[in-house]
């Protein structure tokens, strides 16, 4: 079957793009704006990507179906085409779904923060324990260098988005997924493009937990208050939590947490010593370990398999050292994340200096959504340096005011780069912050140090 994927450079239509090639299918896509890790990711893989969304497209590949992601909507031309032409189309989740759930344990992380990581260290733990799962990641985990495969039956681990599905369908993605063991890491406001309120999501969440069996597990943040209502509207579960007393608890063994204990019912477990930072990837790694449990895997195994574990692209990852300036490269853009990133790189890199660069790209960013709390959630960086979106509709000075002479913001990338170069010095840590290309910025700072 030949499928031309539209929206084919989003880190989950690139990932949907593997699993149809390794299916036996003739892929392509069509997109634009395509950035690392999925473009190299598409290329490296041999898929082949048009710029673009262009009627020619379709004439020079003749689909017998074509997979819409949830970026496009009516109004772009090869949706019109597909509309009139009356092609067979379908969306990502629902197409993943029909051709590579059915008969699979499916192993679902949900929440609003920590799915990538968390999905990835999941992944992995199956892998270490020889079951070799298909996975579906919105990211590269660096153990794999790719973010999707079949994997061999039954298990197959997915992460769980909760924005729409696509145009035509504006359920949450993993409804379609019908998980058997569903992480629920933490639960908050965001979308703001989709969803009016915290309530809108919650509904989405409870469609969510009405899908899993009752033979299956629910692992829940039990120290996240929203969960708690979510629970609360209906459960038929069972339920395993993380962080609070009962259940699963994880305790720092050095102030960065890349050492610490792990107890289940208040019996020890035994340690992690891993390469990740914060309290937010200990609490990532019980919900894996609690996932891992319920598919069989010893707690014993999990935990030597997170100790060689090696994040998702994008997260904390370092791009480049240069005359002592390192400069990262993180996927945070909701202050609740660029907290638990600032705080991890302060605990390991203790009073030297953090330059934090963030792009306020994210739709319920620039909506204002985040405008009162995004001041304390930079809080732990010295200086702060604001990319400010051409179609920003509140005033950020409400931010840069609020960081007391520590911040300011540009209208360019390039503003800031001159910024960093001018003011950098050795042993700072340059922390690049967005959930998208941000022109290329990493690669453009790293060549200029250089020079």
């Amino acid at each position: 079957m030949r499928i031309h994927i539209l929206g084919i450079g989003g880190t989950f239509m690139g990932s949907v793009a593997l699993l149809a090639r390794d299916l036996g299918h003739e892929v392509t896509g069509s997109d634009t704006k395509v950035y690392p890790p999925m473009s190299t990711q598409l290329a490296a893989q041999g898929i082949r990507l048009m710029e673009g969304y262009e009627v020619r497209h379709l004439d020079s590949v003749e689909p017998d179906l074509v997979v819409i992601g949830n970026a496009l909507s009516r109004g772009n031309a090869l949706v019109e085409t597909v509309l009139d032409r009356g092609l067979r189309y379908t969306s990502g989740p629902q197409w993943i779904a029909e051709n590579v759930l059915p008969g699979r344990w499916v192993l679902a992380v949900a929440g609003t923060h920590g799915k990538t990581t968390t999905a990835g260290m999941l992944a992995w733990i199956l892998e270490y324990a020889k079951l070799k799962p298909g996975f579906l990641i919105g990211g590269v985990p660096e153990n794999f260098g790719i973010s999707a495969r079949l994997g061999d039956a039954p298990f197959f681990v997915i992460e769980a988005d909760e924005y729409d599905t696509a145009f035509f369908d504006k359920r949450s993605k993993f409804v379609h997924y019908r998980p058997r063991t569903a992480v629920l890491s933490n639960l908050e406001y965001d979308h703001a493009d989709i969803f009016p309120d915290l309530s809108a999501i919650t509904l989405q969440f409870h469609h969510f937990v009405r899908t899993v069996p009752r033979s299956g597990l629910l692992v829940v943040n039990g120290l996240d208050g929203n969960l708690s209502n979510l629970l609360a509207m209906g459960c038929w579960t069972p339920v395993e939590r993380f962080g609070s007393e009962r259940d699963w608890q994880a305790l720092a063994r050095n102030p960065e947490a890349s050492r610490f204990q792990v107890m289940f019912n208040k019996q020890d477990q035994g340690e992690v010593t891993w390469d990740l930072l914060g309290a937010h990837n200990m609490a990532n790694a019980l919900c894996a370990i609690a996932a891992a449990r319920h598919a069989g895997v010893p707690v014993k195994t999990t935990l030597a398999a997170l100790g060689k574990f090696r994040n998702v692209k994008r997260r904390l990852e370092v791009r480049g050292t240069i005359r002592g300036i390192t400069v990262y490269d993180d996927f945070a853009h909701h202050p609740t994340a660029i907290t638990a990133t600032l705080e991890a790189l302060r605990a390991r890199i203790g009073n030297a200096r953090i330059l934090a660069v963030l792009e306020l790209r994210s739709n319920t960013m620039r909506l204002g959504v985040h405008r009162d709390t995004l001041a304390g959630a930079l809080v732990h960086a010295d200086r702060v340096l604001l990319l400010k979106p051409d179609d920003l509709n509140w005033n950020l000075e409400r931010v840069t005011n609020a960081l007391n002479g520590r911040g300011q913001a540009y209208s360019t990338v390039e503003e800031i780069i001159e910024t960093l170069i001018r003011e950098a010095r050795p042993n700072d840590h340059i922390l690049i912050m967005s959930n998208g290309g941000f022109g290329n910025i990493h690669a453009r700072l790293l060549e200029r140090l250089q020079a």
